[in-house]
């Protein structure tokens, strides 16, 4: 990878769950001149912060991370407003003479910071309250016929039960008139005007980051996080387990605990299995990257932390 651009850098720390991207990225603000970007899908939000995994409130307080605590369970938060939002504050940051750091595992924000994004509409709120009473009278699978019928492409990689991307697929339909599959064709709106440094923190072994999973899932369900889920419920009485935020893993499988669906066994089994299928797809995104823009370190490494802050140390003092 070149290090030397006309474009400011920033720090990418990517990597699966259980990775330990907070151990590094917190040690590398404390020795050289960054500032901290969540790229979390799950941190967003308010009050998540047992089975998001989120720093602590003292945490917080001596090393303010962006992009946390900003909605409420209840609110959508999208990848084009994580873009906005991203690329105002690593403006701030750079102004202020220092480099933003991102770092988290929500892939599909961190394509769409440094790819663009394509020509979907943006969420219609009266729209999709349409569409989620109609699906509580017909059923998703349903609302998923309808979208065969509309897009076929879309509708085979979506499964029927997917309340979520079956809403929005209709939803881009409906608004535009196209399919999103012919949209997703569309040139993309690419301005990153950033030099990225990309780490990707790998397991050698994988068998060794299912165990880490397993131990933190456990330590969420000791922390309290049925607790946590339960009082975000009571909260915000109107909200439905199918919205975003209880879609997340862990808290989804608490759900159904609460709900009667499964077992306190099965929420443990099915919490740990969840978390290593996410692991899974963000170690397939993480590999398919080019080579050449990323260096990869292993996350298992007992000298992982001084690695990863010796490379970006130098990679910083050529450009």
């Amino acid at each position: 990878m070149s290090t030397t651009s006309h474009l400011p850098p920033a720090v990418f720390l990517l990597g699966p769950t259980a990775s330990g991207k907070s151990r590094v990225a917190l040690d590398l603000v404390e020795q050289l001149p960054l500032e901290i970007i969540s790229v979390d899908s799950a941190q967003v939000y308010r009050y998540m912060n047992i089975g998001t995994a989120k720093p602590d409130r003292e945490t917080l307080a001596e090393i303010p991370h962006h992009l946390v605590d900003l909605i409420d369970p209840d609110q959508h938060y999208s990848a084009a407003q994580f873009r906005d939002d991203a690329l105002r504050i690593m403006q701030d940051i750079t102004q202020r003479n220092k480099i933003p750091l991102l770092a988290g595992g929500t892939m599909l924000y961190v394509k769409a910071l440094q790819e663009g994004l394509s020509a979907l509409p943006p969420a219609d709120p009266n729209l999709r309250l349409e569409l989620e009473n109609k699906a509580k009278t017909l059923g998703w699978p349903a609302l998923h016929q309808e979208l065969a019928e509309l897009d076929p492409d879309t509708a085979t990689r979506i499964k029927p039960t997917d309340s979520q991307r079956i809403q929005r697929a209709l939803e881009v339909c409906l608004l535009t008139q196209q399919s999103m599959s012919e949209l997703l064709k569309t040139t993309k709106q690419n301005d990153f005007p950033f030099h990225p440094i990309n780490i990707a923190l790998l397991p050698s072994e994988r068998s060794q980051l299912h165990q880490r999973i397993a131990l933190r899932f456990e330590a969420m369900l000791a922390a309290g996080l049925i607790d946590e889920v339960q009082s975000i419920r009571q909260r915000f009485s109107t909200m439905s387990t199918e919205s975003p935020a209880m879609r997340c893993v862990g808290y989804r499988q608490v759900c159904l605990y609460l709900d009667g669906q499964i077992s306190r066994m099965e929420l443990h089994d099915k919490g740990i299995f969840a978390t290593r299928q996410l692991a899974k797809r963000q170690l397939t995104w993480l590999r398919s990257m080019n080579a050449e823009t990323k260096r990869e370190f292993d996350c298992l490494d007992d000298h992982l932390v001084v690695q990863v802050r010796n490379y970006v140390r130098e990679v910083l003092d050529k450009m």
